[in-house]
């Protein structure tokens, strides 16, 4: 059956990033239940990226913050300047860049978030160097402040932006109450309040006694404030994985 023996994992990231991850889950014997806590659209303006896009023969290092800001907002490879380095806060982010053309992507090697890419030498000493930072509609702006703060030249492009499921969560209310949800994973503090103002009063009570694996201290923070039983792990697939593995051997299943 595979080490996950049979357990129900509630994926809630983008429906376009969500397939890759429900397929590791499936090959180690879980099963994968998927339930978008954010849709992931086009900016309402896409002029900046278009000017970006234009323009990027006149930046030094371009920043892309999320797979989202990879899908939305990267061009075509065949039009990335040689000279122009790319950087990512973690693998699944590099890897989407990978998969469209952008290749020697540099990534943090402390923690997979601004943080950590401040942390790198290009970044930590940008002094005089134009960067290009490629975000959603609302990001944050603390890498952007902090670049800049060092003596960069910083522009943000939005390339995408995130809204609620409109399609309620009638089905996902369902699965909680009958006990088919065996741990959940949320990789962001938005999704994962869309999620909990979703759930009904049953929900939330299944939801708080099962296992939340999240890959940031920002999203453990919040999720311990709704009551969550949370076990933060490294910020990449390869942790969520981990963290579910040494779950599911620590309790296995009553019907094994």
């Amino acid at each position: 059956m595979g080490p996950l023996r049979g357990r129900g994992i509630l994926i809630t990231r983008p429906a376009r990033q969500a397939g890759g991850f429900a397929e590791k889950i499936a090959v180690l014997g879980g099963r994968p239940i998927i339930f978008p806590a954010i849709v992931i659209l086009p900016p309402a303006d896409t002029a900046p990226v278009a000017r970006a896009h234009a323009t990027l023969s006149g930046y030094d290092y371009a920043i892309f913050v999320s797979a989202n800001a990879v899908e939305y907002g990267v061009p075509d490879a065949r039009i990335w300047p040689a000279r122009l380095a790319a950087f990512a806060p973690g693998p699944g982010t590099a890897e989407a860049l990978a998969a469209v053309g952008i290749a020697d992507v540099r990534i943090p090697q402390t923690t997979f978030d601004s943080e950590g890419l401040l942390e790198l030498p290009e970044l930590s000493a940008p002094n005089g160097k134009r960067i290009v930072i490629f975000r959603g509609e609302g990001g944050r702006e603390y890498l952007g402040d902090a670049l800049a703060a060092l003596g960069a030249e910083v522009d943000h492009v939005v390339c995408y932006r995130r809204s609620k499921p409109a399609g309620g969560a009638v089905g996902l209310n369902e699965t909680f109450r009958d006990g088919h949800i065996d741990a959940v994973t949320v990789t962001s503090s938005e999704g994962l309040d869309n999620l909990w103002a979703l759930c009904e009063v049953a929900s939330r009570a299944a939801w708080r006694r099962c296992p939340t694996f999240v890959p940031h201290p920002r999203i453990a923070s919040r999720a311990r404030e709704l009551g969550l039983d949370v076990v933060e792990t490294a910020g990449s697939d390869a942790g969520l994985i981990a963290g579910l593995l040494e779950w599911a051997a620590a309790e296995p299943p009553t019907n094994d």
